[in-house]
């Protein structure tokens, strides 16, 4: 067997060092180094590939959306994966960039100038409700859609709205129950029938607001059929959850003076709105160069 030459080395005594002379072989010395050093790294490593919260900006506007990871069911049984959810529900201040070109992108053309656009509301759709910083609502889920698709444009990212089983876990992960409800949500009992700003109401464990309550918000079921989730500020408090469903329905758009009846808005559902995913890592390599939303001949109905 090998020897370890030993040296010996001398250890100062101080604050939690043995009362007398330390003596360590310089062999193992030198492995508990190593291993210091490698578990040290490893700790660094391992932050720096935790998701962090990501920050979207557009080109040409002073906007920003924050969007913050979130673990939920992965394509096979028992997987988990990471995705990126919007903080908030999207704003007017963002919708309104999407419908009305506010962003003075750049004049060359680009995949967004491509895109179906929709029709220009034909009534106030935020109900009088308020604009900065208000969640966008009244929209239809093919409007939702048309802005991920946009967005994506936009980014080079990968938007679009959450599946109802993303939405699902997320809202079971949030903390949110009916001792903690008025903290997080906006319902009929404190909302004074109407939206409120966004973020104004605490975070939940997810770091997510207005998951429940506030304006009800679009997802998409495994068979694609569009669905609305959590509940909106009109919803009675003891409705309002992870379990609160609606399905479109025609008395969404009863008043519509047009006919048919819009397909990007909703005259008489002023309380969806809702939010975005990012599929992938906004900070991994080539996050940037995802393939953009297949070409359509942009029109604005």
């Amino acid at each position: 067997m090998a020897r370890i030459r030993s040296r010996s080395v001398m250890v100062k005594a101080g604050p939690g060092a043995c009362m007398g002379p330390c003596y360590l072989h310089r062999g193992v010395a030198s492995v508990l180094f190593t291993l210091s050093i490698a578990c040290s790294a490893l700790a660094v490593s391992a932050a720096a590939a935790s998701p962090e919260p990501f920050v979207q900006r557009l080109d040409g506007t002073t906007l920003e959306m924050r969007l913050v990871p979130v673990q939920v069911p992965g394509s096979e049984a028992g997987q988990k994966q990471t995705i990126w959810i919007g903080a908030t529900e999207v704003t007017w201040d963002w919708f309104d960039a999407f419908v009305y070109g506010l962003d003075e992108a750049d004049a060359e053309a680009d995949d967004a100038d491509a895109l179906t656009m929709p029709s220009r509301p034909y009534i106030a759709m935020d109900r009088g409700f308020g604009r900065a910083g208000f969640p966008a609502i009244s929209m239809t889920h093919k409007n939702a859609e048309a802005f991920c698709a946009w967005l994506s444009a936009r980014t080079g990212k990968r938007y679009r709205l959450p599946t109802a089983e993303e939405w699902l876990a997320a809202c079971a992960a949030s903390g949110i129950d009916e001792r903690n409800l008025d903290d997080h949500a906006w319902h009929r009992g404190n909302s004074n029938a109407k939206t409120q700003p966004v973020g104004a109401t605490q975070a939940d464990a997810n770091g997510l607001y207005d998951l429940l309550g506030n304006a009800a918000e679009w997802a998409t079921d495994p068979d694609g059929k569009p669905v609305v989730l959590g509940g909106s500020y009109l919803t009675p408090a003891s409705e309002l959850g992870c379990k609160a469903k609606q399905r479109p329905s025609p008395d969404w758009n009863a008043s519509d003076p047009q006919f048919p009846p819009s397909e990007w808005w909703l005259a008489d559902a002023g309380f969806v709105g809702f939010r975005v995913v990012l599929e992938q890592n906004p900070k991994s390599p080539g996050g940037d160069t995802t393939p953009r939303p297949a070409s359509q001949d942009k029109k604005r109905p």
